[in-house]
């Protein structure tokens, strides 16, 4: 096995043990610096090898259950995982196997588990991806599950454990007027090209010459809905790392972009650059801002139970302790960012949450908090936009097992909000 394989395989272990043992996110790792030294090539195959195991975790986990009698130190429990889903996916398991045991062997602290590794993989490869199938979907992990079945039902769930399993194909939204044929992508009901096998998405056309970027068909709907006009003054809070700032820019609106956080931003500013397209840009806190704008779009933080199909690692890496403290601070964001609204202005508040306190629930308080606030249900009709995926309260609830058929769409809370004039 080539050197570049061990890196990768060895790199994913390490993002393995770091979301299973420190509860760290891969975008947080990645962040750090964890994946710099290895080449373009190694680093992209380092995290889809940590994504799939992550999204294959419990079906590896009951496949090792039969032959180990007691669980392994973490990282040698992570190569075997990983080896596990590389097999069960059809790897050669010459390949998988020798790098894995050369990887544990070479371990300061467990290199006397090689032996083990090579013997419970070969016993997996003999098993082959016939076991694998006939296993269930990976569930949730309780601590979600459990109020997701409760919001939405045990068979709404199983149905968003599928997309979570399947994975996201590679959504993108181009510059009015673009041409994107070149892409050969199928358009989706609601504007957005969705690509099922992109490859490296800087060498696809179009890329460098800046006429696109990558979002979710769901994430590129608060921006179509908000519907900014050329000139308007707009406030994009929480802004990073992008997406709505491009389509707002591209419309003709005057942007004002705020992020807390000089490392998200630092990545919208290289997409302005490729895109050619402007806006100011404040690293700063939402709730430090003032003035008056005609519209204001608040992407609040949230637990981003929506973009799991994306992110498999957040369920594992997190417990969601955190989750009362973010459900107030967006009740705060979306009061202060109601005051920097002008009269007769739209305001678009969004999570990329499937938990209604972090959606419905803050809408419906929002709007009996504020007599000078209106759901504005006429900005829901849109081209895709299903009228079953119109809530109660007015807002739109996206979820991961709508367009089974497609390849899904994440998880998305918005509400589009009128100012009484």
């Amino acid at each position: 096995m080539a050197e570049t394989g061990l890196a990768a395989r060895r790199s994913a272990i390490h993002l393995l043990d770091q979301v299973l043992g420190e509860g760290r996110l891969i975008a947080e790792c990645l962040s750090a610096g964890a994946l710099d030294a290895l080449p373009a090539e190694d680093r992209a195959r380092a995290q889809r090898l940590a994504l799939e195991t992550l999204r294959g975790l419990e079906r590896a986990d009951r496949l090792l259950k039969k032959h180990l009698r007691k669980a392994p130190p973490l990282s040698v429990r992570n190569a075997l995982r990983l080896g596990t889903v590389e097999l069960c996916h059809g790897a050669a398991a010459h390949g998988v196997v020798n790098a894995l045991v050369q990887i544990v062997g070479a371990h300061r602290r467990h290199g006397q588990l090689k032996g083990l590794v090579n013997a419970v993989l070969r016993k997996i490869a003999a098993e082959g991806p016939r076991a694998w199938a006939a296993l269930r979907t990976p569930r949730t992990p309780k601590w979600l599950r459990a109020p997701l079945v409760q919001a939405w039902g045990a068979t709404a769930v199983a149905a968003m454990e599928q997309a979570h399993f399947t994975g996201a194909p590679l959504d993108i939204t181009g510059k009015p007027g673009a041409d994107l044929g070149a892409l050969d992508g199928t358009v989706l009901p609601t504007g957005s090209l969705r690509l099922q096998s992109p490859g490296q998405v800087s060498a696809l056309p179009g890329y460098r010459d800046g006429t696109w970027w990558v979002q979710d068909a769901a994430a590129a709907l608060p921006a179509r809905i908000l519907a900014p006009q050329p000139g308007m003054t707009v406030l994009d809070l929480c802004a990073a790392p992008g997406g709505k700032t491009l389509q707002m820019a591209a419309a003709g609106a005057d942007v004002v972009a705020v992020d807390s956080s000089e490392q998200r931003m630092k990545r919208l500013r290289e997409n302005l650059a490729r895109t050619e397209l402007s806006a100011e840009l404040r690293v700063a806190d939402a709730l430090d801002q003032s003035g008056l704008y005609d519209a204001v779009l608040l992407d609040a933080p949230c637990s981003a139970t929506g973009t799991i199909r994306r992110h498999p690692d957040l369920p594992h890496a997190k417990d969601g302790a955190e989750f009362a403290a973010l459900i107030e601070l967006q009740a705060r964001m979306l009061a202060h960012a109601w005051t920097l609204l002008r009269p007769g202005g739209r305001m678009v508040f969004c999570t990329c949450s499937l938990l209604p306190d972090e959606g419905e629930v803050q809408i419906e308080d929002a709007l009996s908090a504020h007599p000078d606030m209106a759901a504005d249900r006429a900005a829901m009709d849109l081209p895709g936009i299903d009228p079953d995926w119109i809530t109660a309260e007015g807002g739109l609830r996206l979820r991961p097992d709508y367009w089974p058929d497609r390849g899904g769409m994440d998880g998305f809370y918005i509400a589009c909000l009128r100012k009484a004039g």
